[in-house]
């Protein structure tokens, strides 16, 4: 797919367009709930267990240890310049084999999130993180969910308000063509084509076989090219009661997505064979919006609902002694996630 169709391709579908085109048109809305909250970063108070409120610059780590252990995946803290020593000591302390998922501890997006194969990757990974990670046991389960859970902190009960479905990137093989032409002919993975050439360049001109089946990503994150469903349709009763109970046991957590490796929706219904990989919190998006069939007018719609319920949980718990982050600690957190962000870029 040439440059031309590429930028006719993102012009046409707003789920690429920056974040700033889709955002900067409903600020007013924010500024309203700012001017009533008497503070431009009144999320903060969202979720009082979790730095910032989870908008940004908060710790994986700090939030993984707030989620009983049965729900998430086996997870060991790695200091930044470890030495080789010190990571095979944390895996087997950890109880983790080959292959790992390794992922910045603060982050966002998905940027420096990769799986490693053997010691050597996870050698090469340390050198180039620019601060501590994490290092992960890989959840085998197929399929993977974003699932928004909100609840207010006067009530014991609280909702899904979305779930999305991930398509992770994935290319098939005909007989003929290779990794690079393959990847070319979806704009979806075109669109990656820069860094799946990073990962992949050793691959980039074998030839997969008829029907062989590569996964480019092996996670659901729409910056990395996973196609986004709404299935918002499959929530129920027996699904809401076993998410409220496992998030009433995450101490100050009233808002945010849930994203979620699981076997079947029927069994995480029932509470088994699932994993928790990663809980975000203020900053969470209802990522439901980035189907492909929904206008941009729809996402605006429930950015409004999802904003407007973030502002009545940070109002309640302000009233209760958890404070909104001041203009000058705000404005420095938005500083640091941004240098933060164009650190991880690289990597």
């Amino acid at each position: 797919m040439n440059i031309l169709k590429l930028k006719w391709h993102k012009l046409t579908h707003w789920e690429y367009w920056p974040m700033q085109a889709i955002y900067y048109p409903i600020f007013p809305i924010w500024a309203y709930f700012a001017i009533k909250a008497k503070s431009f970063f009144f999320f903060n108070a969202a979720n009082p267990s979790i730095k910032n409120g989870g908008m940004a610059m908060e710790s994986k780590k700090e939030i993984y240890d707030i989620i009983p252990e049965q729900y998430i995946p086996k997870t060991v803290f790695v200091k930044k310049n470890s030495t080789l020593l010190e990571l095979l000591a944390h895996i087997d302390v950890g109880g983790l084999q080959f292959p790992l998922i390794v992922k910045p501890d603060v982050g966002m997006k998905a940027f420096g999130v990769q799986k490693v194969q053997d010691v050597a990757a996870l050698s090469a990974y340390a050198e180039k993180c620019p601060q501590n990670f994490l290092i992960q046991e890989l959840i085998t389960y197929p399929k993977e969910i974003g699932l928004f859970y909100v609840r207010y902190p006067n009530s014991e009960i609280g909702a899904i308000t979305g779930i999305v479905a991930k398509e992770f990137l994935t290319i098939t093989g005909n007989g003929k063509e290779t990794v690079a032409q393959l990847i070319a002919h979806d704009p979806r993975s075109a669109l990656q084509r820069k860094s799946l050439k990073k990962l992949y360049g050793a691959l980039w001109d074998d030839i997969p076989s008829m029907g062989k089946s590569m996964e480019l990503v092996p996670f659901g994150s729409h910056t990395r090219g996973a196609k986004f469903l709404d299935i918002s349709h499959e929530i129920n009763d027996e699904m809401s009661k076993t998410i409220n109970d496992i998030c009433t046991q995450i101490h100050g957590f009233y808002f945010g997505r849930l994203d979620i490796r699981y076997a079947s929706l029927q069994d995480l219904a029932e509470g088994k064979n699932f994993s928790i990989i990663e809980i975000n919190g203020a900053g969470s998006e209802p990522t439901h919006i980035y189907d492909p069939k929904h206008s941009l007018l729809f996402a605006w719609k429930e950015i409004y609902r999802h904003w407007k319920m973030l502002y009545i949980i940070s109002k309640y718990n302000k009233q209760k002694g958890h404070p909104y982050l001041s203009y000058r600690e705000g404005t420095a957190m938005l500083r640091a996630n941004s240098a933060m962000e164009a650190q991880l870029k690289l990597i």
